[in-house]
């Protein structure tokens, strides 16, 4: 999960990594008062979870009252790369001499945290990488020995920078090395470490990615993480672990499986029969009938949505449990909704008995191809 930046200096604050003082609005009603305690000039930054927020419009500077109050007025509710801006972070513009690039990031070779540090801070990394690859430095980390004094000296003295700056280059990598490994991170970002001209670090825009598989240490991240969202199925798919996606805001099919390889299978071959997938909702494995039943009511309930195609591969997720939990989604509901099924896989035949016995429109297939050609043959084309 990546977190927007005014979450990501939350953290930051947490454990200690410096950064120039900021505040976050979600509306501008108070305004002066929200802001008081910043200092001018200002930086005003869209909260969008996209890059290229400057490109788009989305960050602005500010030199009075006056002009905050009309560039936050002009990027709150624009859009970015289809994201509204419900948030602003407004911060006071730091006074900097040099920039630089620092992040702790996984590396899948070794198996540990891995230093990035370059001079060329405030570019994107990957052109640095390209062009300048020798400004690049990657200095991986032992989990058993952490960040030592070592550990910056030798990036500062590879880098050809003043030793004066190793002291400071360690208390950030030492901070930052705590919020990696106790928010059980995936990416910390600095871009750019900005140095102040009385020598001083300072986070100026940060980028933090958590592992999503460790969100349930973390209470505050996942109600961060709920807080996004602005489709109610998202959320009550994640209260029986399912994954939801919406897709294109016309689409009338919702495709339902065990597997995004399975998923991303069918709505190609829907999209290239001319017919277009509104949802996706991915059952995970070894889905109960009780499970799959609400799967199916939550997918049903979006009311754009008039046909369903269920693709199941049983093998721990079994066909029988799924047709089970589709009969039972289905008894209570007024159903004028096409649901075509395919299963393969254990138990295929008890579930396909299971399928014949609703008193429903369900077509049942032997493969994705006859299932999209069932859904055409419906009418579900565009």
């Amino acid at each position: 999960m990546d977190l927007m930046e005014y979450k990501a200096r939350d953290l930051y604050k947490q454990y200690s990594v410096p950064c120039n003082s900021s505040v976050m609005l979600e509306n501008l009603d108070n305004l002066a008062a929200d802001t008081a305690t910043l200092e001018f000039p200002l930086v005003i930054k869209a909260q969008v979870p996209v890059g290229g927020r400057g490109k788009a419009g989305g960050i602005k500077f500010a030199e009075n009252a006056a002009e905050l109050a009309e560039k936050s007025a002009a990027i709150l509710g624009m859009d970015i790369k289809g994201h509204t801006v419900n948030r602003l972070l407004v911060a006071e513009k730091a006074e900097v001499t040099r920039e630089f690039y620092l992040s702790i990031m996984l590396d899948r070779l070794t198996k540990c945290p891995m230093i990035i540090f370059s001079t060329a801070g405030g570019m994107d990394i990957e052109d640095v990488a390209r062009e300048t690859p020798e400004k690049i430095i990657k200095l991986t980390i032992d989990p058993l020995v952490g960040v030592q004094l070592y550990t910056a000296r030798y990036l500062t003295s590879k880098s050809g920078l003043d030793d004066s700056l190793t002291k400071p280059l360690f208390a950030v990598l030492t901070n930052l090395y705590n919020l990696f490994i106790g928010s059980d991170c995936m990416l910390t970002e600095v871009n750019p470490l900005a140095v102040t001209p009385d020598g001083r670090l300072l986070a100026i825009d940060g980028k933090v990615s958590v592992d999503d598989s460790a969100l349930y240490r973390h209470p505050d991240l996942i109600a961060y993480r709920d807080a996004q969202v602005e489709d109610e199925l998202i959320l009550r798919a994640r209260e029986f672990d399912f994954l939801y996606i919406p897709c294109e805001p016309d689409g009338n099919i919702a495709v339902m499986s065990n597997g995004s390889g399975m998923i991303m299978s069918c709505i190609d071959l829907i999209t290239k029969a001319d017919m277009s997938v509104g949802a996706a909702l991915d059952l995970g494995g070894g889905a109960t009938a009780e499970r799959i039943k609400e799967a199916v009511r939550i997918v049903l309930s979006n009311p754009q949505i008039e046909a369903l195609f269920i693709n199941i591969f049983g093998g721990i997720t079994r066909c029988d449990e799924v047709a089970g939990g589709v009969k039972a989604a289905l008894e209570n509901m007024d159903l004028k909704k096409l649901i075509i099924f395919r299963a393969e896989g254990t138990n295929k035949q008890q579930g396909l008995d299971i399928i014949n016995s609703i008193e429903s429109d369900i077509i049942t297939v032997d493969g994705i191809r006859a299932g999209v050609k069932a859904l055409a043959e419906r009418g579900m084309a565009k």
